[in-house]
């Protein structure tokens, strides 16, 4: 079996409410244009190298925000193979009897979902690690997920080759996994992503928070004003007869959470929370979870909202 590192750069919808969206049997996060792979050594070190453009079919006009973070323009993708040929060059590359290593989750979700859209085998590419879970564990044992480049810096390698080009992560994280006992840490590595889930849940527990009746992901926002404005802020569906509902006003919690109050004539009130987050290229994601909303969650939020009026009126008085 080989280990192969991967990283992909992908481009994004110009638009969250992009036409593009209702061709395709799944909400696309990302289409695959740059493809980077190293192949490890048996020592661990970097080995072989492997990199390809894809020439994208649905996001074909490249979003400005990946243009300007990966140096990828229209241009240079236009004589690109497309995905299914760059895909059969990487199986190709990487073997049938191999293991994918990754920093983080994102790379593993886009290229699932790019093998959907083009209807592809996946069997080949069951086998997936996020080395931040070993990194974490043979490191500070911390559970908080870590950048490349901070762990570059904690084992002291000097960065040679370009950020956010798919060859160059790839290397990159290579070099990161050449200072790790790979072996050792795949022996651990269930036993850590089950603390995790453990970790996970108890935190859920904690909070004293019933579980959520739906939860919702949507990216690809220019900004956080385009996001808040979005319509999976601002109209949204029943979770349970899939009609409209009326939405109460946002309160403010502070880092960029709020929440609201949503109601369907037939099922009862909701309590909607929503969190705004920027990502590394720049653009907004929305992470929308909704609740059953009782007794107590009404109240919560009835003193939100007064304490938010509160504020607003003595400011507007000054």
């Amino acid at each position: 079996m080989s280990f192969v590192v991967i990283d992909m750069e992908w481009n994004q919808a110009m638009r969250s409410d992009s036409p593009v969206f209702y061709r395709l049997p799944i909400h696309l996060r990302g289409e695959i244009i740059q493809i980077g792979a190293v192949k490890l050594n048996d020592d661990g070190t970097p080995g072989e190298e492997f990199q390809i453009d894809v020439k994208p079919v649905y996001f074909r006009k490249m979003h400005y925000k990946v243009e300007k973070l990966t140096g990828i323009d229209s241009a240079r993708l236009n004589n690109a193979p497309g995905f299914k040929e760059a895909f059969e060059a990487l199986r190709k590359f990487a073997g049938e009897d191999c293991t994918f290593l990754t920093w983080g989750y994102d790379d593993r979700g886009i290229m699932e979902q790019n093998i959907i859209i083009h209807d592809l085998e996946w069997d080949w590419i069951a086998d997936w690690v996020n080395l931040q879970i070993i990194y974490n564990i043979q490191t500070d044992g911390e559970k908080n997920q870590r950048s490349l480049a901070s762990a570059m810096e904690h084992f002291q390698i000097e960065q040679t080759r370009v950020a956010h080009d798919a060859l160059g992560d790839a290397y990159n994280t290579a070099l990161v996994c050449s200072h790790l006992n790979l072996r050792e840490g795949l022996r651990a590595y269930d036993v850590a992503i089950h603390e995790l889930e453990t970790h996970r849940k108890k935190a859920e527990d904690d909070s004293q928070t019933p579980p959520p009746v739906a939860h919702h992901t949507f990216d690809g926002f220019d900004t956080r004003e385009e996001a808040f404005r979005s319509d999976v802020l601002q109209e949204m569906m029943c979770p349970s007869c899939k009609c409209g509902m009326s939405l109460t006003r946002w309160v403010s919690q502070g880092d960029r959470r709020y929440m609201a109050l949503a109601s369907c004539a037939e099922h009862g009130k909701y309590l909607v929370r929503a969190r705004l987050r920027e990502k590394e290229d720049e653009t907004w994601v929305v992470n929308r979870t909704l609740y059953d909303a009782d007794d107590e969650m009404l109240d919560y939020y009835k003193k939100k909202l007064q304490a938010s009026r509160r504020r607003r009126k003595k400011k507007r008085s000054e």
